[in-house]
């Protein structure tokens, strides 16, 4: 009978752990003898590799079952157990062998020269070469035991350079990239989504009218999604690896997404108040044309779960306002007084290339009752009034006709108050006087006129405040 002896097969260890869970792993060979062989070794066993000999078959396209107990065949290095299989592959073919039940561990594919070819859950892999292959099931370490189920087909690949919504494409990528043709008949939202196992996936795409949007990482695991509104006409689908040195199996797949509402996207043309619209960011910023045609408060608010919202709004006499995050959420708020006019307003995201849907609503803000705002002109003692600021200094005169005792107030729940006083020689600020963020002055002042300047602490806060002017004839002298 012919004498045994081992083969030890050291595999390559990644980032602490061994590939596949398993190294050092020992795998039968047999040494030729001057004994007879036994009568019940045919033929067709002593042709065969010795690394394979003894090994049960799997079947191609069929599962079979097993398990690992505490009497499989021992990993010296991490003490887990393993099993092997012999399995056939034709040339070209594109195998998939699966692991699946209870057992927590890998499947691994080696040559007959015990080169490791694949290891993972599931390991796919093209066969350069038709002949025998090793098939190896381990536990995922020193504590895993049970039975398991491991499963073969080969897979159906697609090397058309074209493809339709809706039909996946199941094809391969060997580090170069694969360019594809997708057609769009119909006007849409569409989901474009690239996923592999073996590699970082990448996605680009390309269209009319200089239409580019690339991906990385947005379906996760590594897999690529790129989902936006399409015109008509034909797309390149450019699939590659995220850093051109992967290679493996992968499906590209284009579907429609449905959309809220009335299904409609407005991407560009005039809004009006009172009016809500959906829009699709994709990586350009959307204008609109805004027409007001009546002064007051309006508040028009951008709001996407996909994106970071981000509004700019400009208008006559050189108005400009933009917002992030005043509505929370990561949703764009501006409330100010518009004067009548025709204004650019620019929805976008703050940052990046991301793209996704977005609701923008233009509603008219109502102002308490008895409520008038005033944004400019005199101001005269012991009167209140309500102004609005958006960002720049709101001015006021103020005339005394005798030496006065002069308190202003200026108070806002919309944002942190600053006054500023100046004139006849003298000037004075304040911001936090008043309480909170109010801002408050008294000061005596000679008779003259007197610039009032009311604003923000900040250019980027904004709402309505009010503002007070209380004077009391006084013989104190003034500061000088």
């Amino acid at each position: 009978m012919a004498k045994s002896s081992s083969l030890t097969l050291l595999v390559v260890a990644v980032g602490g752990a061994a590939v596949g869970y398993f190294a050092a792993q020992t795998l039968p060979s047999v040494t030729p003898s001057s004994e007879e062989p036994d009568a019940d070794i045919t033929t067709e066993q002593e042709a065969m590799p010795a690394a394979l000999q003894g090994l049960d078959y799997l079947t191609l396209g069929e599962r079979s079952r097993g398990e690992i107990t505490s009497a499989s065949e021992l990993n010296g290095k991490d003490g887990s157990r393993f099993t092997r299989y012999a399995i056939s592959l034709e040339e070209e073919a594109l195998v998939e062998v699966s692991l699946s039940g209870a057992l927590q561990g890998t499947v691994a594919l080696y040559d007959d020269q015990l080169q490791l070819l694949a290891n993972a859950e599931t390991v796919r892999h093209r066969i350069e070469e038709g002949g025998d292959y090793i098939v190896v099931v381990s536990g995922a370490d020193a504590h895993s035991y049970g039975p398991f189920n491991v499963s073969s087909r080969t897979i159906e690949l697609s090397d058309a350079d074209s493809m339709t919504v809706g039909t996946p494409v199941d094809s391969w990528l060997d580090s170069r990239e694969r360019e594809i043709t997708l057609t769009i008949e119909e006007a849409g939202m569409y989901q474009i989504e690239m996923r592999a196992d073996d590699f970082d996936a990448y996605l680009e795409l390309e269209g009319p009218n200089g239409y580019y949007r690339e991906d990385d990482d947005s379906a996760g695991n590594l897999n690529a999604r790129i989902t936006d509104f399409l015109a008509p006409g034909e797309y390149t689908l450019t699939a590659r690896s995220a850093y051109g040195d992967g290679n493996g199996l992968f499906t590209l797949a284009a579907d429609p997404r449905e959309l809220p509402g009335d299904g409609e996207l407005r991407n560009d043309g005039t809004v009006v108040p009172n009016e809500t619209l959906s829009g699709w960011f994709s990586g350009q910023d959307l204008t609109y044309d805004l027409e007001i045609d009546e002064a007051g408060m309006y508040q028009i608010d951008m709001s996407s779960s996909d994106v970071d919202a981000y509004l700019i709004l400009e208008g006559p006499n050189g108005y400009f306002r933009e917002d992030d995050d005043s509505a929370g959420n990561l949703d764009a708020r501006i409330a100010d007084f518009l004067a009548p006019g025709s204004y650019q307003l620019t929805a976008r995201t703050a940052y990046g290339t991301d793209s996704g849907l977005f609701t923008l609503a233009i509603e008219p803000r109502e102002l308490p009752n008895g409520v008038e705002l005033r944004n400019d002109g005199a101001i005269t003692p012991d009167e209140t009034l309500n102004g609005w600021y958006s960002g720049e200094a709101l001015t006021y005169q103020l005339t005394l006709e005798e030496s006065s005792l002069v308190t202003l107030t200026m108070t806002s729940n919309d944002f942190d108050t600053y006054l500023e006083l100046y004139g006849e020689g003298v000037s004075y600020t304040d911001d936090d006087s008043g309480g909170g963020t109010n801002a408050r002055l008294e000061q005596a002042l000679l008779p003259g006129t007197y610039t009032v300047s009311a604003r923000g602490f900040s250019a980027s806060g904004s709402g309505m405040f009010e503002l007070q002017v209380e004077t009391e004839p006084t013989e104190m002298q003034p500061d000088t």
